[in-house]
This record gives structure tokens, C-alpha cells and sequence, in this order.
């Protein structure tokens, strides 16, 4: 081991001891086109006399220069053209780099790749998992379309698993296109023997090929794929429809909507309510149930304001009731006559992908170019001993009751655990809260997490964080659930259990198995949102990252234009600024990086707090708890991010989401007029805090110095 410790260390200082040389000989110099133009008679006469021994010594010297990652190989390319002309240059250059680049490649792989593999094992497994499977075609991608200089391509490969074999004949065969095009522009710079020579239509036309080729390579590249995986797939004469989308959640919607805007023929299709779950079991109903639970606290809070309301009673079936109303009464916008009206052809039943053209409703075929899949997400349930044994419910099911748990047990410490866990608490039922962690609301700063479990616990949540559930057992006829804890396993007895640990994505029969797109845990799409077949697109949860609605009507937007319009462009999906809100009370919202965030990510920052309990507006609604935490670039007014924890924050957050989105400092907020006294004044505050904090002392103190001698 520590002979070959040595071996690679002695690889080391050889090849940076050849590269010091190279610049410390000045040899640079030497490789320029001043200089091969100086040299071109020579180097023909040359080649006249000893026309093997000059191609030898050209194609030794390019594969070391190759080899060494110097800066030398496109005039290189160009003197192969000067001086061999294209046939010959092509065959030199091609072989010459590959090789060449082959030992970079190895020499990466031998001195770092062991190394790389050990400690960044866990991370690269999907890496390593990809390259195994779609390493030539990616490679080949590189090669084809130079989106990063080739030497990095040769190093960077080196620490893949990648086959030594599969990235030589991978890289000559790539690199071939490039190579004929630069060479013959080298074939047409040996003619110039003045400036007005680069106007001839020749050089023009080099140089033209060298500008229109990444563009054709990328479409080649494309049409390689796409041929790939659409080998085996017959496609259609013609289509019934210019885009399917399966379901009718945010993201389905907004697809639909977009394709009629547009004039498209577009079918929606959903089997089960339309509006998803977000009108039906998530976002609408939860809100109504917050809003009602709200009230209540409200009430039994009003007397430190004066107001006696006696004894707060809650009718819960009123309650879910009024719930079923307001899910009803927005109904209507998501609904199939609605977007029958706008001229999507609204279709319920059951989709299945047969084929990368070919949806089947019930059975029956609909052709189309495009497919977008917003199937959703659905509540997940761990699988612990007994669960099933139980009558749980989960934000699916929950909407169902009509009597209020006395004792009601929450599994999951995330936001809708939260929400709903305050939620029934004020409404009256007795409730616990587990969570395995030590904390609640992991993905928020710990002092966010604190703030959010006290209040949990003055509303009466009896909150156990480090409790992991194992098991649900009965103790006669007494369901409990098992948790281990720090101080042994704990047995926590309940009358309804809810499971709020978290929603896992839709993925399954809807035939993406039988077509081999990737879904392990979200359908796998690339920055554009298209999956494996380049005209299959998906959207929302079922796509991830995010499992929000406005992030779905955001990513449908890009799924359906590159959808139907991505043979003459495709955009990016765009996740710079996401806002999110928790909606306990107080609430908790937040764009970009938090505090906790920015430091595991090892990114410089500042912190600006202004504490809520200081603004005028919520002293006077005996609110005044909460801050509002900004985090900006050192010695910059540039926001990487805002935490807001507070009454109306999800409404407050706006202006740091606006600011963010269109570049926007603390600054432009600071010198923008707020109306007095709201609680977006919060916005001003924290960017006055951060102005103070900057202040320019030194002329501050020239100014002190100056109005003292005004007063003389």
C-alpha cells in the first residue's frame, strides 16, 4: 500500500514537474499562431524532405500535450490542418487526442480516483449507478456538445467508474466531428497571407462551421437519444391530441390551461375529483379547520383585551361541516365544466402510458405528441407493526370525521403534523405529538423549531420529540402506540391515531414500469422536466423536489411549453426563489436559505433579526412574538434568504419573494414607503437593522466633527 502511495505521488510530481517546465521554458510562447505562422514555411519544407518523421514527432507531441492538460491542443488541431491538410490533420488529431486524453484519464484514475471513491462513496452512488448505465451516451453528449473543455472532461471522467475501453472509442468517435471542423479551419489559415484574406469565402465558412456546431451537435445528440429510446416504440402516423396530461391537481390544471391558452388540443384526464388533493384533502380543507381553530383560541384569548365571550364551546360537526363548504365552494374553479369552457377536453377515468405516444383511458387509445404526468402525491404510512390493525387516518381520510377524538395521537413532527396537531388541540381533543427526531420542523433553523414547540405545548399539545414509533399495540381494548426513547420504550394510549409522517408520489399504474422511466421515488426528469422519453414530461409532487401547489403550477408552466413547444426552445425549470409557509400559529414562512442551511453548505453570510415584538402593529393586537431573520451576502444588501416567524407572515414574506425574484436589496425595501402601522413594516425594520449594522462610521465620524464646528 505504501509502495504504491509512493508510486502515485511520484505520478504527481512528474506531471506537474512537465507542466512548471512548459511555462517556466516559456514554451508557451512558442505554441501561438504568430508563432506556427512564422514557422509554416519551415514546417513545410520539412514535411517535403521528412514527411514521416514529421508526422510521428506531431502526433508524439500532441498526445503529450494531450495528455498533460496543456493549454495547446486547438492551435494544435489548427497546425494540423496548416501543415498536413485535412485528410491527414484528421487522422493525426483524432488518434493523437483520444489517446492522449485516454492517458489523462488513466493518470486522474490512478492518482485520485481510489481516493474520490472512499470518501464520497454514498454520494457518487448515483453517479456511479448512471455512468454504468448511460456513460458512453453522456460522455458522448460531452464530447459531441463541448459544454466544458475536454481536458476537464478527461479528469473529471477519471474519478468515475467508467471502463477504460468504453472512454476511448466513446472520445474518438466524439471528438471526430469537432476535430474535422477545426482542422479544416487550420487548412484555410495556412492560405491567409494577408488581412484581407479573411474575408474569402472559405475562412468565412470555417469559421461559420465552427459557430453552427455546437448547435448541430446538440441536435444530433438529441436525435441519438431520442432514437435510442424510442427504438423499440412504433410511432404514430398522426395524433389525436398535441399534449395529454394525467390528473387534475395544481399542476394538471395549470398544463391544461396553458395547452388551450395556446390553442392545443389537450386532454385531461383524472380518476378520481378533480382539483387534486389540494382542494379535496389538502390546502383547502386544512386552511378552513386552521381558520375555525383559530377562532377559538381567539375567543378564549379575548378577555386580556377586555372582551368577555364566556365559555368557548365547539361544535365539531359544524366545524367539518363549514369545511366541506368552503372545499365546495371553490370547487367550481377546478371544475370540469370549467375547463371544458376554456377548451380542454376534460376526461375521468383511469390513464395508462402504453407507449411514448399512446395514452389508454379505460382501456381506450388516445395518440398524442406529448404527455405531461401530474399524478400527485398521496400520504405516506411507515410500515410499523399492528398500523393496519388500527382505523388511522391521514390527510386523505381525515376530513371524514364527525366527532371530535378526545384523545387524538400525531405521528410526524413536519407541517402538516403541526398544523394539524395545533389545529385539533384548540378545537378540544386531548393531543400527542411524536416525532423521531429531537426536534420539530427539521428542514427550519432550531431556534424556528423551539419557537414552534412552545407553542404547540401552550396550546395544549403534549409534544414528544426523540420518540421513534415501532409498533401499535392494544392493551385490551385500548390501542397504544410504541415509541422508543431515550429513557426506553414508552406506550402512549390514543382514541384516533393520525399519521402525518410525510407523502410519497404517485407513481404507479400508470405504465411508466413497462416504458423503463425511472420513478424509485419521484418519475426521474432532467432540467426541463422531461423524463427518459423527450416528449414525456412531469410536473409536481410527483416530481419533487418540492411538494407545494404553487411549486406545481410554477414547474406545469415549463412542462407543458417545453412539451409543446420544445423542438425550437426549451426552458429551464427555475427553483431559485421558492417561498414556503408552515401554517401553525403563528406562522412560519421562509424564502431562499436559512441560517442552518447556509452554514452546512459552507456559504458566507450575515444575519439580520428584528424581533416582532418591537413593531407597533402587533403590540397592538397582542401579537407581538415572532422576528423576521434575513440573511444577506457579507458586507452586501443581496438577500439569500428570509425566515419570518409571525402572525400574517406567509402575506409578509411577498416582498422578500419579489425582491429576491428580481434582484432587489435591503436597500430598495428600506427606501420603499410602508403603510403605517401594518405588519409589513416588519420588511423596513429588518432593512433598517441591517443599514445600522453597515453604517459608514468613519464618515459618520467626519460629520460629527463637522456640524461641532457649525456650532462654533
Amino acid at each position: 500500500m505504501k509502495k504504491l502511495t509512493l508510486i502515485r505521488w511520484l505520478v504527481v510530481v512528474a506531471l506537474l514537474g512537465a507542466v512548471l517546465a512548459f511555462f517556466a521554458l516559456g514554451l508557451q510562447h512558442q505554441f501561438s499562431l504568430e508563432a506556427l505562422k512564422a514557422r509554416q514555411h519551415d514546417l513545410d519544407a520539412y514535411r517535403q524532405a521528412h514527411p514521416g518523421l514529421l508526422a510521428a514527432g506531431f502526433f508524439l507531441v500532441y498526445v503529450a500535450f494531450a495528455a498533460l492538460s496543456l493549454p495547446a491542443a486547438t492551435l494544435l488541431t489548427l497546425a494540423a490542418g496548416a501543415v498536413f491538410g485535412l485528410l491527414e490533420g484528421t487522422v493525426l488529431v483524432s488518434f493523437a487526442s483520444s489517446i492522449g486524453a485516454t492517458l489523462a484519464f488513466l493518470a486522474s484514475r490512478f492518482v485520485l480516483g481510489e481516493a474520490v471513491q472512499k470518501r464520497f462513496g454514498k454520494r457518487l452512488e448515483t453517479i456511479n449507478e448512471g455512468m454504468r448505465r448511460e456513460g458512453a451516451l453522456y460522455l458522448f453528449s460531452l464530447r459531441l456538445v463541448p459544454l466544458f473543455p475536454f481536458f476537464v472532461v478527461n479528469l473529471v471522467m477519471g474519478l468515475t467508474k467508467l471502463p477504460v475501453r468504453t472512454f476511448y472509442w466513446v472520445s474518438q468517435v466524439g471528438m471526430l466531428a469537432a476535430t474535422v471542423v477545426y482542422v479544416n479551419a487550420g487548412t484555410q489559415l495556412a492560405s491567409l497571407h494577408s488581412l484581407s484574406g479573411i474575408a474569402s469565402p472559405k475562412v468565412l465558412g470555417s469559421f461559420a462551421l465552427l459557430g453552427v456546431f455546437p448547435l448541430l451537435a446538440r441536435w444530433i445528440v438529441a436525435r441519438v437519444k431520442a432514437r435510442r429510446v424510442y427504438a423499440r416504440w412504433p410511432r404514430p402516423k398522426r395524433f389525436d391530441r398535441n399534449l395529454v396530461v394525467i390528473g387534475a391537481g395544481s399542476a394538471g390544471l395549470v398544463s391544461a390551461y396553458i395547452a388551450a391558452t395556446v390553442r392545443a388540443k389537450v386532454t385531461l384526464i383524472e380518476k378520481q375529483a378533480m382539483g387534486g388533493d389540494c382542494l379535496n384533502t389538502g390546502c383547502v380543507p386544512s386552511k378552513a379547520l386552521i381558520h375555525a381553530a383559530r377562532l377559538a383560541a381567539q375567543a378564549r384569548g379575548a378577555a386580556r383585551a377586555g372582551v368577555q365571550v364566556g365559555e368557548v364551546r365547539v361544535d365539531f360537526r359544524a366545524v367539518m361541516e363549514q369545511v366541506q363548504q368552503a372545499v365546495e365552494t371553490v370547487a367550481p374553479h377546478d371544475s370540469v365544466a370549467r375547463y371544458r369552457g376554456l377548451g380542454v377536453d376534460v376526461q375521468q377515468g383511469h390513464a395508462r402510458i402504453v407507449s411514448p405516444w399512446i395514452v389508454e383511458l379505460d382501456g381506450k387509445p388516445i395518440s398524442t405528441r406529448a404527455i405531461v404526468i401530474a399524478s400527485g402525491a398521496e400520504p405516506f404510512v411507515p410500515p410499523i407493526a399492528g398500523i393496519g390493525e388500527v382505523d388511522y387516518l391521514t390527510s386523505d381520510n381525515l376530513w371524514q370525521l364527525r366527532e371530535l377524538p378526545p384523545r387524538l395521537l400525531v405521528m410526524g413532527g413536519g407541517p402538516i403534523g403541526c398544523e394539524l396537531a395545533q389545529a385539533f388541540a384548540r378545537l378540544g381533543s386531548q393531543v400527542t405529538q411524536v416525532e423521531a427526531f429531537e426536534r420539530m420542523l427539521l428542514r427550519e433553523d432550531d431556534e424556528v423549531s423551539a419557537f414552534v414547540q412552545a407553542r404547540l405545548a401552550a396550546d395544549g399539545v403534549d409534544v414528544r420529540c426523540g420518540h421513534k414509533a415501532v409498533a401499535v399495540e392494544r392493551d385490551g381494548d385500548q390501542p397504544v402506540l410504541v415509541c422508543e426513547a431515550a429513557g426506553g420504550r414508552v406506550r402512549l394510549p390514543f382514541d384516533r391515531l393520525l399519521v402525518a409522517v410525510g407523502r410519497k408520489p404517485r407513481t404507479a399504474g400508470f405504465g411508466l414500469e413497462e416504458l423503463g422511466i425511472p420513478a424509485a421515488r419521484t418519475v426521474e426528469t432532467d432540467a426541463y422536466l422531461a423524463t427518459l422519453y423527450p416528449n414525456i414530461y412531469a410536473c409536481g409532487d410527483v416530481a419533487g423536489p418540492y411538494q407545494f401547489t404553487h411549486t406545481a403550477a410554477h414547474q406545469a408552466w415549463y412542462a407543458s411549453v417545453n412539451a409543446l413547444f420544445g423542438q425550437f426552445r426549451r426552458f429551464r425549470a427555475d427553483y431559485s426563489v421558492i417561498p414556503a409557509v408552515t401554517f401553525v400559529d403563528p406562522e412560519v414562512a421562509r424564502v431562499g436559505l436559512n441560517e442552518r442551511e447556509a452554514t452546512e453548505q459552507g456559504i458566507a453570510h450575515e444575519v439580520t433579526r428584528y424581533g416582532l415584538d418591537e413593531l407597533d402593529r402587533a403590540i397592538t393586537e397582542d401579537l407581538a412574538s415572532g422576528f423576521v431573520k434575513v440573511l444577506t451576502a457579507p458586507g452586501k444588501d443581496r438577500i439569500l434568504g428570509v425566515t419570518i416567524v409571525g402572525q400574517h407572515a406567509g402575506e409578509t414574506l411577498a416582498e422578500f419573494v419579489l425582491a429576491m425574484r428580481h434582484g432587489l436589496g435591503l436597500n430598495k425595501i428600506l427606501g420603499t414607503i410602508h403603510a403605517y402601522p401594518t405588519w409589513a413594516e416588519a420588511n423596513k425594520y429588518a432593512a433598517g437593522q441591517w443599514k445600522k449594522a453597515h453604517a459608514p462610521e468613519r464618515v459618520l465620524g467626519w460629520l460629527a466633527r463637522y456640524h461641532a464646528w457649525r456650532r462654533r
